[in-house]
């Protein structure tokens, strides 16, 4: 007579549970892939520029108040921004934050800086 299949213990099924839970739950811990932390830099970076341009800021005051951001990123967030600012007709903003404290508010004067040609073969008014 054969003896019928033992159920597993509930020790081993409750391990199997906590180990399989551990595997799946490493962003849970911190943990980041490489390509992740590369994408999010990146990202974090085009923003930075983005926003330095949107306020009128130069690209080397924006390296300068950015200096872990990495430079790649932060210009092409730039030109970006400065390419659509210019698509757009927009002018740039004057932050209501300086370097040496609060500016007086109301300040939404525009700001003349310095603007790239536009990237890219759509061909415009110097074509």
């Amino acid at each position: 007579m054969k003896k019928p299949p033992t159920l597993p213990s509930r020790r081993l099924v409750l391990a199997c549970l906590l180990v399989a839970a551990g595997l799946t739950g490493c962003d849970w811990l911190g943990l980041e892939s490489a390509t992740a932390t590369a994408a999010r830099r990146e990202a974090e970076g085009k923003a930075v520029g983005g926003a330095c341009r949107h306020a009128g800021r130069a690209i080397e005051d924006c390296y300068l108040l950015n200096k872990r951001a990495d430079k790649a990123a932060v210009f092409s967030g730039w030109r970006e921004m400065n390419d659509y600012m210019r698509e757009n007709q927009m002018e740039a903003i004057k932050p209501l934050l300086s370097g040496t404290g609060v500016a007086k508010p109301g300040g939404a004067e525009k700001v003349e800086t310095e603007t790239l040609p536009p990237t890219g073969a759509k061909g415009g008014k110097d074509s």
